[in-house]
């Protein structure tokens, strides 16, 4: 169930975890950006509830979503309870399609300090960060009454053979 601004009021306990969101069916939503910064966000959140709705299917965690932005264009991910679905907007993830998960508390100007921890463990590991999603589990006005400002980073990785190669030649000098 969505909270009355928003928000999820749940949503996976994924911190600090490697998930495999393979073949999970999404409704992909455009948003416009500007420098990475959504325009109209919470218009977008609300046409893609009014879509999924009207297509008759069911978010697994109403309200959360995996936002991934760029310059001037970027999407919003919701993942859905059906396996699969011939409506448009709406793809499986490719199989597999390995998440690691880290959620954020505190001032939003020491987010960048997270991601590249989890970068570097990531590259630690011998795996190939990509896509960075993030999902607001707290907005503005919920934030107080929920423990502050609340972002579940979410980053897609491949394994990658070079790296593995690479740590293991630089674990042997």
């Amino acid at each position: 169930m969505r909270l009355e601004c928003g928000c999820p009021s749940e949503y996976p306990q994924w911190d600090n975890q490697d998930i495999d969101l393979g073949s999970t069916l999404v409704h992909e939503q455009r948003a416009a950006m500007f420098m990475h910064m959504p325009i109209g966000f919470e218009a977008c959140l609300d046409r893609q509830h009014q879509d999924i709705k009207t297509l008759e299917l069911h978010e697994q965690w109403p309200g959360f979503v995996l936002t991934q932005s760029a310059m001037f264009k970027g999407k919003i991910l919701a993942l859905l309870s059906e396996n699969n679905s011939l409506a448009r907007k709406t793809y499986n993830l490719k199989n597999p399609y390995m998440v690691r998960a880290k959620l954020f508390k505190g001032n939003i100007r020491e987010i960048k300090n997270t991601i590249r921890q989890m970068q570097s463990e990531l590259f630690d590991e011998g795996r190939m960060p990509k896509a960075l999603y993030l999902s607001y589990l707290t907005c503005p006005r919920c934030q107080e009454t929920r423990g502050g400002t609340q972002i579940m980073l979410v980053r897609h990785w491949l394994k990658s053979t070079k790296l593995e190669q690479r740590l293991a030649k630089h674990n042997k000098n």
